[in-house]
């Protein structure tokens, strides 16, 4: 099994450093529901098909993250408190490549 490490700054502002494992096709939002770092019911609505922006979070390291997919970007176009950096977690699956990748929850409204 391999894991990368992650940090992710919950909405009350705290930073957890978790493991993620690389070879269970888990992506972001998975991460965050399995660490508990939300209330439930709070991220990850629409179950990760990119429809709610329930698992928008803000990525503050310089890692390259695949292309954003249109429903991702047009979904993120009626999304709150947006910002240049926001992706919905859903849509960031966990790879090697994202060791030490450090994101933000955004508000939850």
């Amino acid at each position: 099994m391999s894991d990368i490490k992650i940090k992710i700054k919950d909405r009350d502002g705290v930073v957890h450093e978790v493991d993620a494992p690389t070879d269970m096709n888990m992506n972001l939002m998975e991460i965050v529901r399995s660490y508990e770092l939300a209330p439930e019911g709070t991220i990850g609505i629409c179950g990760g098909m990119a429809m709610c922006a329930s698992c928008q979070c803000y990525i503050e390291s310089d890692h390259q993250l695949p292309e954003m997919s249109d429903d991702e970007d047009a979904m993120l176009a009626e999304a709150f408190n947006v910002k240049d950096n926001s992706r919905l977690g859903c849509q960031i699956h966990i790879t090697e490549d994202l060791e030490g990748l450090e994101v933000e929850l955004a508000p939850e409204s």
